[in-house]
């Protein structure tokens, strides 16, 4: 296949012709790498409608050296030889990163401390990232009332930014999708056909692709904070699916399965049902353990590695016992 260079933020990198922007930051990996809300690579024809992805092409290919005269997506841009990209280099392209938040929350509520999203949400990442202090949205806000779309699934409307990922996930993955959006411009929303229930092997995997907490699993909420809990890499012999999970302990107990997922949050492999919601006992899965997390997240402070305690107080030794056994306790709990 034909190769091409691509400079973003001054790094230089060979990749396919056809290839994204986006998914070339990717190959480079870091904070050159655009957030993105809505595109997955996973799901055919996703992106293009968040624009926090947004990037300046300062130069638009040797043929062209011309820039691109406005931001673009770069999800949705392919690259061509010689383009030189601007990410976190351009002034323009974080004020209007910054723009983009402020407009997806407009109507997202600011409620993380109840939501079961929080600690692993994008949009909560990219708020402290990107966001203002203050918005200028002065009008009522929208909201819904929570609906369960399935026995397992509860969507709270009033937290969705319509990326359109759980729409592509029950198009592409099973072949009866009875939700999507209905309504045009503020009226948007997304919800089922009259009287019917999302209800298919797949089902669950909307919760997984979701990057807000508008879905979430109704056997897990308000169990437990994510960062009390501990990810482990487990897998099964599963005739539907490929039976690789993350499941998440708390104590020996474990309070969710969900589909382990990449650097960039994306599911790996989307998981069945069966192993979301009904093998929850350790005896189902061969444990490999524990799931290697980002030092950057919040889940990460949960780490494994660390046997013995530092002491607080090291010239006295009832207290560090004391530190000892405080410390035994929690990590039991």
């Amino acid at each position: 296949m034909e190769k091409v260079k691509v400079t973003i933020d001054g790094i230089t990198i060979e990749v396919d012709a056809g290839t994204s922007i986006l998914n070339a930051a990717r190959q480079i990996g870091g904070d050159v790498v655009p957030p993105a809300m809505c595109y997955y690579s996973k799901l055919k024809d996703s992106g293009g409608k968040c624009r926090t992805c947004l990037v300046k092409v300062s130069k638009g290919s040797e043929k062209d050296p011309r820039p691109m005269p406005k931001l673009l997506a770069s999800c949705r841009t392919a690259v061509m030889d010689g383009m030189e990209v601007q990410n976190i280099t351009s002034l323009e392209v974080v004020e209007a990163r910054k723009g983009v938040v402020e407009m997806l929350l407009i109507n997202h509520p600011l409620d993380c401390p109840v939501c079961d999203q929080a600690g692993e949400c994008h949009l909560q990442d990219l708020a402290y990232e990107h966001g203002v202090e203050k918005t200028r949205y002065e009008f009522e806000r929208r909201t819904f009332d929570r609906i369960d779309i399935g026995d397992k699934i509860q969507l709270h409307m009033t937290r969705c930014i319509l990326c359109y990922r759980c729409v592509f996930v029950a198009d592409q993955l099973t072949n009866q999708r009875v939700h999507g959006i209905l309504g045009r411009g503020d009226a948007s929303e997304i919800s089922t056909y009259i009287e019917k229930a999302i209800d298919n092997d797949f089902s669950g995997n909307v919760i997984d692709v979701c990057p807000v907490g508008a879905l979430t699993d109704r056997t897990f909420r308000f169990k437990n904070r994510v960062w009390f809990t501990k990810p482990v890499d487990a897998h099964r012999d599963c005739p539907t699916c490929s039976g690789k999970v993350t499941l998440w302990y708390k104590g020996e107990e474990v309070i969710r399965v969900t589909a382990p997922k990449d650097q960039f949050g994306e599911v790996e492999d989307f998981i069945c049902n069966t192993c979301r919601f009904e093998t929850k006992n350790t005896s189902d899965w061969v444990i490999e353990g524990p799931r290697q997390i980002a030092n950057t997240s919040v889940i990460s402070s949960n780490h494994y590695e660390i046997a013995q305690p530092p002491p607080v107080i090291k010239t006295n030794l009832v207290l560090q016992e004391a530190n000892k056994e405080q410390f035994e306790k929690a990590t039991r709990s």
